[in-house]
């Protein structure tokens, strides 16, 4: 072999290399990932679990309806303060990529009625999203871009010309999850307001059919007199009609829409 053909072999060797390494840190992140992710889902159930030992003769759906009752009662009181704090829980919730975004969706439904959650859900969702954006964009985008800057470049090009459609349409159709939505985005050239408002858009549809299903589900208070019947109403059909279709419905218009372009 001559010197000519080793110096043009080792241009390959290197890149494999390279490939072989960035592939290890991939994996290593996404093991880390998963751990973390399982630590808290480890936690949450060693609450629930001690919540229910330690509660669990309160726990009672007659006991639950009564207190229902009261924390309507203390919502119409104090309705400032507790918007904040749900707007608070919303947005810590999915700015912190923790699992609970669709039950705690649902509950408010249940819990405000329609039109306030869906203001409140709207708004904190997105906060917590541009959260997460934020974080990604000023913790990892300098170190990605220096590690894989050439393919970063034709991404921020393409983004450039027609991110924000990009953003609406992953918003619009519910097929990747929402927290590697908001990190992935964070390392685009994208501007955070562009982010902000195409997410608030954007997931509104989505936003509004779970808040509809939230308001579906009947009160405590109707199931402790009804029981289980008392579940199964027209509105709760309609609502997973509803959760059915949506995303099928979305991803009808969305090739439409592309295949006009």
């Amino acid at each position: 072999m001559t010197s000519a053909d080793s110096e043009t072999e080792l241009p390959e060797r290197t890149e494999s290399q390279n490939e072989e390494h960035a592939s290890g840190i991939e994996s290593h992140v996404s093991r880390t990932g998963t751990w973390i992710r399982l630590a808290v889902f480890v936690l949450l159930v060693g609450i629930i679990s001690l919540a229910y030992f330690n509660f669990r003769d309160v726990l009672t759906l007659k006991y639950l309806a009564t207190q229902e009752t009261n924390w309507r009662d203390f919502a119409s009181q104090h309705p400032v303060a507790i918007y904040l704090i749900a707007f608070l829980i919303y947005t810590s919730i999915t700015g912190l990529s923790l699992p609970g975004a669709v039950p705690l969706t649902l509950t408010y439904g249940w819990f405000f009625g329609f039109w306030k959650a869906l203001l409140l859900v709207s708004f904190s969702s997105t906060a917590g999203a541009t959260l997460a954006f934020l974080t990604s964009r000023y913790l990892f985008r300098s170190a990605i871009q220096s590690r894989y800057g050439e393919r970063f470049a034709v991404i921020n090009q393409q983004f450039e010309k027609e991110g924000a459609f990009y953003l609406f349409i992953l918003r619009l159709v519910p097929a990747f999850p929402f927290f590697l939505i908001n990190v992935v985005m964070g390392l685009t050239t994208i501007r955070a307001w562009t982010f902000w408002w195409v997410s608030q858009i954007g997931m509104l549809a989505g936003t509004a059919v779970f808040i509809y299903a939230g308001t579906s589900v009947p009160t405590l208070q109707e199931l402790s007199e009804q029981g289980a019947k008392g579940i199964l109403t027209p509105q709760l059909i309609v609502a997973f009609v509803l959760l059915g279709t949506f995303p099928l419905l979305v991803k009808k218009i969305v090739n439409r829409i592309q295949n006009r372009k």
